[in-house]
């Protein structure tokens, strides 16, 4: 890359800690991991690239950790004005639909007070520098393309698909995009915007659908499934959501929004069933019955958008990102890495979140 000095907020998040991962194990670059260290942060999930998660202290001396709060704008001016980043991946944010439902205040709070915060911290960073530096920078804006609504049965998200959020948390994410694009198009700040598709992989908090399946059948509890299951995601693998974030950061024009997705659509109740038969075959129930016998259909949540799907060309033809797992490599790979990495999601398991159904209304 030829940006050497990141930021990554919610660095200890799903999305956040893949990517920095991949910048301290495949790069060069100096990474502060800024994070709150709310219910959905994790340390040890920076484990494995030198973060101690009890005293926050780095043995790898390219990763650095702040545990602060992005609506803290005295901490975040600081941490600019200490770092000194050339680019800044922002991904901290409360991203569960179903915790939307039930508290949207934190969701307005954290993703667009902290966004604002942020745009501000790097603006008055930003001016402060001498060209080129001024040019490189780049303020890089991770979202998501529940911002768009909910697709027909046909179709695809695009770049131009005009924004029509449903729930608080995506309502919540629209508003941070356009504040990047005021920022931008208002002061002139060089940012970037992504919207992806839904993630999956290791290292991710069971309160999602896939890894909250997965250790549901571990546990032989209900797999519940909402309404019919009829719900179409197109399903994106998180280690090539990191690599596509750092092909945009690398690429990408400023100004521009660029769709990650990974072309595999699948309705709930399919990627149930698939994680389903992957464990009947690594993991068989000790009386011999199917996983799937464990399906439970349970009430649709409110506002559950029917479809989304990506259409990543704009990515692909423009920047030469392309993912390199199918749905069907993926997510054995992820039931495989749940299977062998009990220590990690263990304890959350047993004192921040245990299966619990959120987000009736």
């Amino acid at each position: 890359m030829k940006r050497n000095r990141a930021i990554v907020t919610g660095g200890a998040g799903f999305i956040g800690s893949a990517l920095a991962r991949r910048l301290i194990g495949e790069t060069q670059v100096q990474v502060l991991v800024i994070d709150k260290l709310t219910y959905a942060g994790v340390p040890e999930s920076l484990q494995k690239i030198g973060l101690d998660p009890q005293t926050l202290q780095s043995a790898n001396p390219r990763l650095s950790f702040l545990k602060a709060d992005i609506c803290d704008q005295e901490a975040m001016d600081a941490a600019f004005a200490t770092f000194k980043p050339d680019t800044i991946f922002h991904l901290a944010a409360e991203s569960h639909v179903d915790r939307s439902i039930d508290g949207p205040g934190e969701f307005i709070r954290t993703n667009v007070t902290g966004t604002a915060t942020l745009l501000q911290a790097a603006l008055a960073y930003w001016r402060t520098l001498p060209e080129p530096a001024k040019s490189d920078f780049r303020f890089q804006h991770i979202s998501t393309d529940e911002v768009y609504g909910s697709l027909g049965e046909k179709g695809f998200f695009t770049e131009r698909t005009p924004y029509a959020p449903h729930s608080p948390y995506s309502a919540s994410k629209a508003a941070s995009d356009h504040l990047v694009r005021a920022w931008h198009d208002t002061y002139g700040l060089p940012v970037l915007i992504t919207n992806c598709s839904n993630n999956y992989g290791p290292y991710h908090f069971p309160e999602k659908l896939i890894p909250l399946v997965i250790l549901n059948c571990l546990d032989g509890k209900p797999l519940p499934v909402y309404g019919k299951g009829a719900n179409v995601r197109d399903w994106l693998f998180v280690d090539d959501h990191a690599a596509a974030l750092m092909c945009v950061n690398e690429k990408g024009l400023p100004g521009e929004t660029y769709n990650v997705g990974g072309h595999n659509e699948r309705t709930n109740l399919e990627v149930v069933q698939t994680i389903c038969r992957i464990l009947d075959e690594l993991r068989p129930r000790d009386d011999g019955s199917k996983y799937e016998s464990l399906i439970t259909y349970v009430a649709d949540r409110p506002g559950h958008d029917l479809r989304y799907a990506i259409d990543p060309a704009k990515l692909t033809d423009e920047l030469g990102w392309s993912p390199t797992r199918t749905f069907d490599t993926g997510i054995r790979e992820t039931v495989q890495w749940y299977l062998e990495n009990e220590w990690w999601w263990g304890p959350i398991h047993a004192k921040r979140y245990s299966g619990e159904r959120l987000g009736k209304g």
